[in-house]
């Protein structure tokens, strides 16, 4: 989520101008915040009747959040005087009566000081303007002020009382409450898997900071004090905490996203979701619900970072949240839900506004009698077609208002013109053409017989238009390695022929007709010349190929055939033969860390995306499978699919009894799904605000228009929005995407879809409105953007200051009178740290060299163009307890949190993130279970090696996978199955995956990100 480029207004900073898509910088704080905090906040919430939070000690002094107080109030530890700053005490011990509390969500702040703030340095969310380099001395930085008074009318949330399931732990926990209050000091080591930097001073000048990330913000400078032992230290730690040890704290205490994803299970599961209200929050992606429209789009389609938009900037800029819809177009909706209707206006088309160009919907006003209607988005008033024209009922609303899609409902389709048509013209049926690489590494691994084999099955299942017989698509075939070879499968032949284009410099297509045919009548031929390329090539040494002479023909040929299409494109190697688009090795891990590492994330070459902006201009999509033994430059074979909006696809050392299956189901799901050819979209907005970036697998020519050479049912664009002027309360906010694409027969569609947000002078409902899975989503699109020109440094401390501001504005704008030492959250953001924390711990932005760089490239291009569904389960993954599911019943065992905590030696886990998934052992698992799930004895006789479980006639069996195929039919990639026995090597990757607990290759816990956001909060609040 970006602040559309905004920073916080006084008292935090002054607004100045932003950068684009990028969240804004706060310039350098005063202490900052850093990752691998030992402690936590003292999170407390009051007893279930007080709406009020209580100081985290229930006796004697206040507890503090182990940061050092302000020489002036200490809003935190009560009033100082500045030789109190070194000495501080810890508060007695909670009385064994008193439960900790859990954390009190959306319960404000109190003891603000009325007087003025001191003045602030100015800040900018432009990174170039950034001060990145080092922080200063402690007091070098912003002098503290104290925050101006409450806002008045401030915003108490509606429930006073706890989430429900979130119930207070025992009193045995209470010394959650008995933090001590001593300085919390930064330690010198880095954590696990990564080096170490030096030890940790006070912040003086470019010298790094050294939590979890490398060089990141620190928080706080060292305090004088003999140096005591300390349990959170890492070895050889230097700097030590002084005063008595920490105390260990509940990870039940903290806000926990099962606990939220349960209780809107609960509370909106099975539901009927009717479209009807403006600015309504939906249930959240992990609830099962049926949606009915009744005037704004399904959240199937249109999911918001906040469905009440600020009425100003200046709110906006103050509040941090970025307005932003994740839209994704095509989006599959489950057979209890009523398909898209089909709108045809003949040869007129369909009704538009003539000023701002939006299309009729249910925001357009008919006034006159219905002679006119007013258009909701720019209030310019239109004539009406005299043969659209209806009268009006007694409400002012056309008596066809029901029997009329367009003006009752939410989604639907036009009938397009030849107006929409390029050239004028009805374009035809579109074409795929699998091309693939028979270089001697695909012809060893198997990947080139498995190809063909699967090829003569597969081509029968091309899609089609709904109730046709058989697929318009046509089809090609073209294998290379460092020369092309096209294959004439004219119906006509008896035996299919080759023809050789070894000038790949200036390709050219050396044949026309039997090039592209259709399956059914060329059956024959196709089949024979799968079942030669194999052989043909069996015994090539051949292990050069080329790359952008191969995308340069498959464009060639649709061009030449006046269609658009797609090239399935099977791939193994760096392309080093000598063609255009040559690529070298540049796998430099000595780039991370340094400014220089973004450059590992672009292409090496313009080449690829100029050829990719040919490609979208002739409708031609790229889906790209490689398998590769070594680095292959995903940064620049990748970016002609993400910018065509193809798929990428890669496979490891592949092999195929370990890997086959996994290809196969990927390849069938990518030519079966729906899919729309040369497509635009454009995002219209009502006056006040307007769409300023994109984010996903588009191209964007110009600033208006996303252009898409294709777009299947699993492509999500995310766009950001910014005012230009004010919004009215009354109106509201409204956003209509209009998509035109080519459908599968060669029919020209426009897709609308249509939503209606509320707006609010009220900071409090923006936040009520908030939904966290879709702002994690912008979050990491807007990121992953960029750190294509900005250092991975700069871009974690953006997405932290983000975090801590939003969540600032709101303790003290919008919560109610409480203890400055306490963390206070929105209830519609409570689990927004946990979810930023994994986004900051993924591979793409941890900058950690144990981690290749094809990896980091390709796990950033699949978020680019994820919807909000499959962000959730990305970033936090899916954890099942097997051996608890009952095999009597069709119940799906319940999800733990994912922390090694919830682990157990008897047990077995099932963990999946969309792209992967694991099945964990422990060393003691039931017997029975064992033997039901692989039909052998014991725990010893397992074979780790195995990426898939036996079909057995068992219930332990059968149960087993139906909740594996319940899983992977909500994912977009098929998740190979990785077997990790417990304390074998291949628990490192598992491990990674539990996202609360502290990254095995660089990022922090939970629970210390947690507390690094309360200090870098409370720097704000002071």
């Amino acid at each position: 989520m970006s602040q559309q480029g905004y920073v916080a207004s006084p008292p935090y900073s002054q607004p100045q101008p932003g950068l684009g898509g990028l969240p804004p910088g706060y310039g350098t704080p005063v202490m900052s915040p850093s990752y691998g905090l030992p402690g936590a906040p003292n999170i407390a919430s009051p007893p279930l009747q007080s709406a009020g939070l209580k100081p985290g000690a229930q006796l004697g002094s206040p507890v503090s959040l182990n940061s050092p107080p302000p020489a002036q109030n200490n809003l935190y530890n009560g009033p100082n005087t500045p030789g109190n700053l070194v000495q501080r005490h810890p508060g007695p011990p909670a009385p064994s009566n008193v439960s900790p509390s859990y954390p009190s969500f959306g319960q404000p702040l109190t003891h603000f000081n009325n007087a003025p703030p001191a003045p602030v340095q100015q800040m900018t969310n432009q990174f170039t303007n950034m001060q990145l380099g080092g922080y200063g001395p402690p007091g070098s930085g912003n002098p503290p002020g104290p925050p101006g008074p409450n806002m008045p009318g401030s915003f108490v949330p509606p429930s006073h009382h706890m989430t429900p399931g979130l119930q207070a732990p025992p009193a045995a926990t209470s010394n959650f409450n008995g933090l001590n209050s001593d300085p919390l000091v930064p330690h010198s080591g880095m954590q696990d898997g990564m080096n170490a930097h030096p030890p940790f001073q006070s912040q003086m000048p470019g010298q790094p900071p050294n939590f979890g990330y490398p060089p990141q913000n620190s928080c706080g400078a060292q305090l004088p004090g003999p140096p005591m032992p300390y349990p959170g230290a890492f070895p050889g730690s230097q700097q030590q905490m002084s005063g008595p040890p920490q105390k260990k704290l509940d990870p039940d205490s903290i806000p926990s996203p099962i606990q939220v994803i349960d209780n809107d299970k609960v509370s909106r599961g099975g539901q009927v979701y009717t479209t009807n209200v403006r600015g309504q929050v939906p249930p959240l992606v992990t609830t099962e619900f049926t949606v009915q429209d009744q005037g704004n789009a399904s959240p199937r389609y249109i999911r918001c970072t906040t469905y009440c938009f600020p009425t100003s900037s200046d709110m906006a800029k103050q509040s941090q949240i970025p307005l932003a819809a994740v839209i994704k177009p095509l989006a599959m909706v489950p057979p209890n839900e009523t398909p898209l209707y089909l709108v045809n206006h003949g040869e007129a088309g369909p009704i538009r506004c003539n000023r701002c160009k939006a299309y009729m919907c249910p925001f357009m006003l008919f006034i006159e009698g219905g002679r006119r209607f007013q258009c909701g988005f720019c209030n310019c008033v239109n004539e009406v077609p005299p043969f659209y024209f209806q009268h009006l009922d007694h409400i002012g609303r056309r008596v066809d208002h029901y029997e009329r899609p367009e003006l009752s409902l939410g989604s639907y389709e036009y009938v397009a013109t030849l107006d929409y048509c390029r050239k004028n013209k009805p374009p035809n049926p579109p074409a795929f053409i699998f091309m693939i690489d028979v270089s001697y590494s695909n012809i060893k691994n198997g990947a080139v017989r498995l190809i063909c084999e699967e090829l003569k099955t597969l081509l029968d299942r091309l899609p089609r238009e709904e109730n046709a017989e058989s697929s318009p698509i046509r089809v090609g075939f073209v294998t290379y390695n460092k020369v092309l070879h096209f294959y004439n499968v004219n119906c006509n032949l008896a035996q299919p022929q080759m023809m050789v284009v070894t000038d790949v410099a200036e390709v050219f297509l050396p044949l026309l007709d039997g090039f592209l045919v259709n399956f059914n009548e060329a059956r024959t031929v196709i089949n024979n010349l799968l079942s030669q390329i194999p052989d043909m090539f069996a015994d090539t040494n051949e292990s050069e190929t080329v790359f952008v002479p191969v995308i340069q023909a498959g464009m060639e040929a649709l061009k030449a055939a006046e269609c658009s299409g797609k090239l399935f494109i099977f791939h193994s190697s760096l392309p080093t033969a000598e063609a255009p688009g040559k690529l070298k090795n540049r796998d430099d891990r000595r780039l991370i860390n340094t400014d220089k590492e973004k450059t590992l994330f672009l292409p090496q070459s313009n080449l690829y995306e100029s050829l990719a902006k040919e490609c979208v201009a002739n409708g031609c999509c790229v889906d790209l499978f490689l398998f590769p033994n070594q680095y292959i430059d995903v940064a620049s074979m990748g970016l002609i699919t993400l910018l065509t909006g193809g798929t990428l696809y890669k496979y490891n050392h592949f092999q195929v009894h370990t890997d086959g299956q996994q290809f196969i189901n990927d390849l069938r799901t990518d030519i079966e799904k729906r899919i729309g050819f040369d497509a635009i979209m454009r995002v219209r907005t009502s006056t006040g605000f307007r769409a300023t970036d994109f984010f996903g697998a588009v191209f964007m020519n110009n600033t208006t228009d996303v252009e898409m050479a294709a777009v299947d049912t699993d492509k999500a664009v995310t766009i950001e929005f910014k005012h230009d002027d004010k919004l009215s309360e009354d109106v509201g906010a409204l956003i209509q995407c209009a998509l035109l694409y080519t459908t599968i027969g060669g029919h020209r569609r426009l897709l609308v879809h249509n939503i209606s947000l509320s707006c609010s002078s009220q900071l409090a409902d923006i936040y009520k409105s908030c939904e966290t899975d879709a702002l994690i989503n912008f979050f990491a699109k807007s990121a992953y953007k960029a750190i294509l020109n900005h250092p991975l440094k700069s871009v974690r401390e953006v997405l932290v200051n983000q975090t801590a501001h939003m969540l600032a504005c709101y303790r003290k704008n919008c919560a109610s009178p409480s203890a400055v030492s306490q963390l206070i959250l929105p209830d519609s953001m409570k689990v927004l740290p946990v979810y930023m924390n994994c986004l900051l711990k993924n591979e793409v932005l941890v900058s950690s060299p144990e981690i290749p760089t094809d990896e980091r490239t390709f796990h950033r291009q699949l978020v680019l163009s994820m919807d909000v569904a499959s962000s959730q389960l990305f970033y936090y993954p899916l954890l099942l307890p097997l051996h608890t599911m009952d095999i009597k019943s069709d119940i799906i065992p319940p999800a733990l949190r994912c922390s090694e905590e919830r682990l157990s030696d008897g047990g077995v886990f099932l963990l999946a993130n969309g792209v992967t998934m694991f099945l964990w052992l422990g060393v003691s698992c039931p017997p029975e279970f064992i033997q039901g799930i692989f039909n052998v004895p014991s725990f010893a006789h397992i074979t780790p090696e195995a990426t898939s479980v036996p079909e057995l006639d068992n219930p332990y069996s059968k149960k087993l996978r139906t909740i594996m195929e319940a899983i992977q039919s909500k994912s977009t990639y098929s998740m190979k199955l990785v077997l990790v026995k417990q304390k074998d090597k291949a628990e490192m990757a598992f491990r990674q995956l539990l996202v609360e607990d502290k990254g095995l290759l660089g990022g922090t816990s939970y629970m210390d990100f947690l507390c690094c956001v309360h200090k870098e909060i409370r720097q704000l609040l002071t």
